[in-house]
């Protein structure tokens, strides 16, 4: 066959540490049909300060494959909500090759052809909490690539006619697809006439949706005559395709014939009632063009296929006992992103009547709806049993109902499926399932009623049970609860949803508590965290007691926002908002960046030097506002503006030290009790800050820095300006050679300027 290469890449991201679904990074692919292998080529490389990271450590990277849509992972091990069925997905962790690169390689031969999600993210580190822009981050940058191999122009078989094919010596297979429309309940393959070398040595395998694989469903011709390979409800509205494959070893020319037979269980045996369309015409996708597969009984098509020939049905040889039942649609009806209803007409509650099941079908769009959960309820009205001991049981299939001809069947699975399994009875009437990340596509729920006997489980007798169903797609499992976070994440055009816990709460849905705090500890460090802020009710006692008005109103303003911003900060229950968390938050930093302002501001007693030393108050109250606005986090936020009011401080106590010809402040007392204690204090502080907080112990070592804080404030603070006293009076200002002698009268306006007296201006 004729191959064709496609190449597709992604952007480099930076990856973080797993703590929930929400810190991963996740591509998404699609992989297209009649593709015979994929490759992903997975490059990791470090990055430090805009260079290379050759220091960074070597961190372990993990990558998820899932087709169809993200992986469901669970690295930390935790515990999954009840009623949750976690779909399986295929881990690879990538390790360093190179001091700052490294490459991986994962291979898929055959792949499923749609959606294809990769998930990755860095092990879990210890929780530090890092000032931005205090040192040079390590980052690891994470960049997919695939490669697919693809063939064009795949034989199409039409179900009910033969294919001829000559296998030449240098071909070792032959490759065929058919495709299969709705209300189909058998595929049977067979190869006829196979000519050329003694025994027909050939396998034949059968795969749905992507080519066969070596452990694919398989038939070898020489043990098996005639050469017959049949699947019981295949998928519907797919492709299936046929691999004939020689045997190795064996010379010369082969031919064969290949035919596909597909059992269409709307129709009781083989004719089709003429009020009932055929389901192979219409449910045919567009690219399998205008002839058609056709079922058995369908006319021909207008012009048979090349290298086809008709083949007149055997009655005999076709299951006729087999049916399907009416499948009853829903009713989509779209309230938000991830909240899809599905209504059942004549619902919610349904009928299951004891001789045939019933069967719904929930479809999920592509791509829109996998990024969200899958939810199903069931709940039984035991008042309609009649007494008798009757379940219900459910099974949930994907592409395909599964609905068993055995009346006393209870299973879910069969050899090629495998589907969820509810059931309700009297004893527990309610039945849940969570699907997180459901694959989309048609899923299908087939409820039969059976009652329960001695011998196991019999069909019921004139006993049809009454069952409240309810299907929906929610964003995340419950919401997340109350120690969770829902959070809609996007990933280039991609929408998907996940929780984020708190409080020590881990899990998908932020319900295992096996690390959670304790209503007591949420308490306790609230109030710590609160309490700690009273610490600054001794320098404003002190501000106020040296006449510094300005700065014990900023030291109030501090203390109250820190306050109640740490009451509306916390994770858990225990919390109390006042305004916004972005406007307590904004007046938290804004406070806290002033007091430190101010402080220094006054230890460098400008007054005499600045007359309007206010100006410099009211410039930095502007300038702070606009770095906070800009960045909250940033590293010269705190430290740009301490540097700068620390020179002006610098300066003003190097001119003083000049103009006096003596160190300022003066005294050693002001040194040795107040300014190196409180010196101390404060780097303490920023130390603590900077290098020692985590969010384990943030609750903590937080407070501490309030304490920290607001004590060097009180060391820092310099004592109350002394007043001269003015023994005689001012000298008068002169101007011009002459005295001036202002008229207090004439300066209050009291005094006509016009007859004002000549005396008010005297000769020097």
């Amino acid at each position: 066959g004729l191959f064709v290469t496609d190449y597709f890449t992604r952007t480099p991201r930076k990856l973080s540490p797993f703590r929930s679904f929400a810190s991963i990074e996740l591509f998404h692919f699609h992989i297209p049909e009649d593709t015979v292998i994929a490759v992903w080529n997975l490059i990791t490389f470090k990055e430090q300060g805009g260079t290379f990271g050759d220091q960074c450590p070597d961190r372990s990277i993990t990558v998820y494959f899932r087709s169809g849509a993200p992986s469901v992972i669970n690295p930390l091990h935790t515990h999954f909500p009840r009623d949750t069925a976690v779909p399986g997905s295929f881990a690879l962790t990538l390790t360093w090759t190179l001091p700052n690169r490294t490459t991986g390689v994962f291979n898929v031969t055959s792949p499923l052809p749609g959606d294809w999600f990769l998930a990755a993210h860095l092990p879990k580190d210890e929780g530090k909490i890092s000032i931005k822009g205090l040192y040079e981050e390590c980052q690891y940058l994470f960049q997919p690539q695939l490669i697919v191999q693809r063939l064009v122009n795949i034989a199409v078989l039409y179900p009910g006619y033969v294919t001829e094919q000559s296998m030449a010596p240098h071909n070792r297979s032959c490759l065929y697809k058919v495709f299969v429309p709705s209300y189909t309940s058998r595929v049977q393959v067979e190869v006829l006439r196979c000519r050329g070398a003694e025994g027909c040595p050939l396998w034949l395998r059968v795969r749905a949706k992507a080519p066969p694989l070596h452990n694919s469903t398989a038939l070898d011709c020489r043990e098996h005559i005639p050469c017959q390979l049949a699947l019981d409800l295949p998928f519907w509205q797919h492709w299936y395709y046929v691999l004939v494959e020689k045997h190795p070893g064996v010379p010369g020319t082969i031919s064969f014939q290949v035919t596909v037979q597909l059992t269409d269980c709307s129709q009781p045996i083989l004719a089709r009632p003429p009020f009932l369309p055929s389901s192979a015409s219409m449910n045919m996708p567009h690219s399998f063009g205008s002839a058609g597969g056709l079922a058995l009984g369908d006319s021909p098509p207008p012009a048979s296929p090349n290298g086809t020939k008709h083949l007149d049905p055997n009655p005999a040889t076709s299951p006729t006992g087999e049916r399907c039942w009416p499948v009853r649609p829903t009713l989509r009806n779209e309230l938000d992103t991830f909240s899809v209803h599905f209504y059942i007409f004549f619902g919610p509650n349904v009928s299951v009547p004891p001789d045939r099941p019933a069967v719904f079908v929930i479809n999920l769009l592509p791509v829109l709806d996998s990024g969200g959960v899958l939810n199903l309820e069931l709940r039984l009205n035991v008042s309609s049993l009649c007494g008798e001991n009757v379940t219900v049981f459910g099974c949930l299939n994907h592409e395909v109902p599964l609905t068993s001809s055995d009346n006393a069947s209870v299973t879910c699975e069969t050899e090629s499926l495998a589907g969820f399994l509810l059931s309700v009875n009297t004893t527990a009437s309610l039945s849940r399932l969570r699907i997180p990340y459901p694959q989309t596509g048609s899923w299908y729920l087939s409820l039969r009623s059976l009652c329960a006997t001695d011998h196991g489980f019999e069909p019921c007798t004139n006993v049809t049970a009454e069952v409240y169903l309810r299907a929906y797609l929610s964003p995340c499992i419950n919401d997340c609860g109350i120690y969770g976070q829902c959070k809609l994440l996007r990933t280039n055009n991609y929408l998907y949803a996940a929780c984020e816990c708190k409080a020590g709460w881990n899990g998908w849905g932020c319900t295992d508590n096996s690390e959670a705090f304790s209503y007591g500890f949420q308490l306790l460090s609230t109030l710590l965290l609160c309490l700690s802020n009273v610490m600054f009710v001794p320098p404003v006692a002190i501000a106020v007691r040296s006449h510094y008005l300005l700065e014990a109103a900023v030291y109030i303003f501090t203390m109250f926002f820190s306050t109640f911003y740490h009451a509306c900060d916390q994770p858990g229950i225990v919390v109390f908002c006042i305004m916004e968390y972005d406007v307590l938050q904004f007046c938290d930093f804004l406070g806290s960046l002033m007091s430190v302002w101010v402080t220094v501001i006054a230890m460098a007693r400008l007054q005499p030097v600045v007359k309007q030393a206010s100006v410099l108050y009211l410039l930095g109250a502007m300038l702070l506002a606009m770095a906070l606005q800009m960045d909250r986090h940033g590293l010269w936020n705190l430290l740009g503006p301490s540097l700068f009011a620390l020179g002006i401080m610098a300066i003003a106590w190097t001119a003083r030290t000049i103009r006096r010809r003596h160190c300022y402040p003066p005294t050693w007392k002001r040194w040795a009790f107040y300014l190196c204690p409180g010196a101390l204090i404060a780097a303490a502080a920023v130390l603590l800050y900077a290098f020692v907080e985590t969010e384990e112990n943030y609750f903590y070592i937080h407070s501490i820095w309030h304490l920290l804080i607001a004590g060097s404030v009180g060391f820092l603070l310099p004592p109350r300006a002394k007043t001269r006293r003015h023994l005689g009076p001012l000298p008068r200002r002169k101007g011009c050679g002459y005295q001036l002698c202002v008229n207090e009268q004439e300066e209050l306006g009291l005094v006509d300027p016009a007859v004002a007296s000549i005396n008010s201006i005297c000769t020097s």
